[in-house]
């Protein structure tokens, strides 16, 4: 009797799939179709995708290899006009580092500020961190401390360079004091890098030697002396000249 009631339910189970497969089968197959027609458009759109990343990134290689900054400049703006999100954002951070270079330093630091403005990462913040060492030597301490202030933060990645420039402030402003403390304290920052740790000590050194009070002093010129002035042995052991008669 159970092998009748399986065969039952078998003919039942069969029965209702013939039925859902009748009513919903087409819908089945395009839903099929529709997966892998987009399984391969994603893998086409990836490999297309890869390709014009490696033709970005070679194009901006080439442009770095430009030894003219005006020439190198324009040739990041125009790929910064074309290539990705990510590339454009890195060829224009070039692009205001070549303008520098060429004399151009206003727009630089302008553009420099724009990109900060506009980017919270990593870009935006090398972006600040130039843009305030390019304004260091003209730029009050306050508004340099108002450029850095996103970075200048407790926990952020760039606060000791930030600091690093703040330092340098304070002693451009003969404050030798602050510029000492600053300096001491990033010598021996643990967070700092090895690099800024070694302008910081070496500044510390410098400022504790007196270098803030003599730094570009000039000594005055030595003023030449009369050869006897300069020899006096020579000149009381020289003969005198004989009287004319």
């Amino acid at each position: 009797m159970s092998d009748i009631f399986r065969e039952v339910e078998e003919d039942v189970r069969r029965e209702r799939f013939e039925k859902l497969w009748k009513a919903y089968g087409n819908y089945a197959i395009a839903a099929l179709v529709l997966l892998f027609a987009g399984i391969a458009g994603w893998q086409v759109w990836e490999r297309h995708d890869a390709q014009e990343r490696a033709k970005v990134s070679d194009a901006f290689m080439a442009a770095q290899r430009i030894t003219n900054p005006q020439a190198q400049a324009s040739a990041m703006l125009d790929l910064a006009r074309t290539a990705p999100k990510g590339y454009a954002s890195v060829a224009r951070l070039a692009e205001a580092g070549a303008m520098f270079a060429s004399g151009q330093q206003g727009n630089a630091i302008a553009l420099y500020k724009e990109i900060a403005a506009n980017d919270n990462g990593p870009v935006g913040s090398v972006a600040r961190l130039r843009a305030a060492w390019g304004l260091a030597e003209t730029a009050s301490r306050k508004d340099l401390a108002d450029l850095l202030a996103p970075l200048n933060q407790t926990g952020n990645a760039w606060r000791e360079n930030a600091q690093e420039i703040l330092a340098y402030a304070d002693y451009r402003a003969m404050d030798t004091k602050s510029a000492l403390a600053k300096y001491t304290a990033l010598s021996v920052n643990a967070e700092a890098p090895d690099a800024l740790r070694a302008r910081a000590k070496a500044m510390a050194a410098f400022l504790k030697n007196g270098g803030a009070t003599t730094f570009g002093s000039v000594p005055a010129d030595a003023v030449p002396l009369p050869p006897q002035a300069a020899n006096p042995s020579a000149s009381a052991a020289a003969p005198a000249a004989p009287a004319k008669k």
